[in-house]
């Protein structure tokens, strides 16, 4: 029997904490839920997890602190931050503390789901436990996001990592709405500004590659983010 993804999820709000450890163990993972950071360390200590989820604002224990902690013999499982709070300096110091990413409350299940498989697969190639579609049709083109490849009636073109991520993304979103800060976070690990101006690049590049299909357009969602038109397949 295959071994199920290990994660553990420390969170101090016990609804947010059995909401979200319900939600994973659905998507196949297997979590450990623990109530502070105390008892996070402890079970750091007896089991090997996969990645941990860390709340910043715990008793006993914070999850900057635990983290430092376990990074002082540990520098190679990944940790995502799990944070109420919005400000620049608490991301700063989360990735000085030994974060591989983090995520600011309130956040989707989906975006939380997206980030854990983006970070696994960055640091150990662990495959996601539902795996991702990978073809798409896209009117008149076809999209491999495994091989990377866009083929339309002009022939096959390679795209770059950046503009194949993002392009799976607004896919997986077909005629539904990618929030700008999702597909930030998930393509360029941060939504701060510069990211913003460089995402808004590869929109503009993947709008000029599937221009040959005006029935396929990736329109802003003022206020919102993108969502990618296609025919009904």
């Amino acid at each position: 029997m295959e071994r199920k993804t290990k994660l553990l999820l420390c969170e101090d709000d016990p609804n947010l904490g059995t909401l979200l450890a319900q939600y994973l163990r659905a998507k196949n993972y297997d979590v450990e839920l623990r109530k502070d950071g105390a008892e996070g360390l402890e079970a750091y200590k007896k089991g090997h997890f996969d990645l941990l989820l860390l709340d910043i604002m715990m008793p006993l224990k914070d999850g900057f602190t635990l983290a430092r902690e376990i990074r002082k013999k540990d520098t190679e499982t990944p940790i995502i931050f799990l944070t109420a709070k919005n400000m620049r300096q608490d991301a700063l110091t989360g990735f000085e503390s030994g974060a591989d990413d983090y995520l600011t409350k309130p956040f989707s299940m989906e975006e939380l789901l997206l980030r854990i498989t983006a970070v696994l697969r960055r640091a150990w190639g662990v495959p996601p436990p539902e795996e991702r579609r990978t073809s798409f049709t896209l009117g008149r083109f076809a999209f491999d996001a495994r091989k990377q490849v866009l083929t339309g009636p002009e022939g096959e073109r390679n795209l770059t990592t950046k503009e194949n991520d993002l392009l799976h993304l607004l896919c997986e979103h077909a005629n539904a709405v990618l929030e700008r800060s999702t597909a930030l976070r998930t393509v360029w690990g941060d939504d701060n500004y510069f990211n913003g101006r460089s995402m808004d690049v590869y929109i503009a590049k993947l709008r000029k590659y599937l221009a040959d299909d005006p029935n396929v357009e990736i329109q802003n969602v003022h206020g919102k983010g993108f969502r990618l038109e296609v025919p009904n397949e």
